[in-house]
């Protein structure tokens, strides 16, 4: 017998996370492309964004035909690239932006790009490097990587004020401290501690 899931922000009816998901107007547009992969996972941090931010979309899938999407928008995928510029060079933007965002592991990332030649083709961005996540529970894979979650609080931080999406991290933090104490704090230790 399944457990009672919540249908908005899909947790077990018992960790809704809704009453810490807060409401935050941004003004650049954030679109999540979440490799279907992701979508069914424990810890999947982009709905909470999509859930938490009024400008925002999630897309699920592995191929997406109307992208960059021609609306008079500046798209920017976030991504390593050669010549990815910094998040807060785009603060001088005189148009309105949209950062792009592929969630998933850096191995399924890269095979949306493959898979999306326009997609690929769009100019990169980049956040700062030395950036730390919270995210205590997934080995990152390089030192800086953050989750989807955490990187668009920080873009949107660096693009439209200081902290100002900081919010979106309640409901992340939550989730990972219900799943520690699931798990028990001996397994976290064992398995967890010092894997930042």
């Amino acid at each position: 017998m399944s457990r009672s899931q919540c249908p908005r922000c899909q947790r077990p009816s018992s960790h809704c996370l809704c009453a810490l998901i807060p409401s935050i107007t941004n003004d650049t547009a954030v679109l999540i492309l979440q490799h279907p992969s992701e979508s069914g996972h424990a810890l999947n941090t982009a709905r909470l964004a999509a859930l938490g931010l009024t400008n925002a979309e999630l897309r699920i899938g592995e191929r997406f035909e109307d992208l960059p999407a021609d609306d008079g928008v500046e798209n920017y995928l976030l991504f390593p690239g050669e010549r990815a510029i910094g998040v807060c060079d785009l603060a001088q933007a005189s148009v309105p932006l949209r950062l792009i965002f592929p969630d998933g592991t850096w191995r399924k990332a890269r095979k949306l790009l493959h898979l999306n030649p326009g997609l690929a083709s769009l100019p990169r961005a980049t956040l700062p490097e030395g950036l730390v996540s919270r995210y205590r529970l997934r080995k990152a894979p390089m030192p800086g990587a953050l989750s989807t979650l955490e990187a668009i609080v920080t873009a949107l931080n660096l693009l439209e004020g200081d902290h100002r999406f900081d919010a979106l991290l309640k409901p992340f933090d939550a989730m990972i401290e219900a799943q520690i104490a699931a798990m028990g704090a001996e397994v976290f230790q064992r398995n967890h501690a010092g894997t930042r």
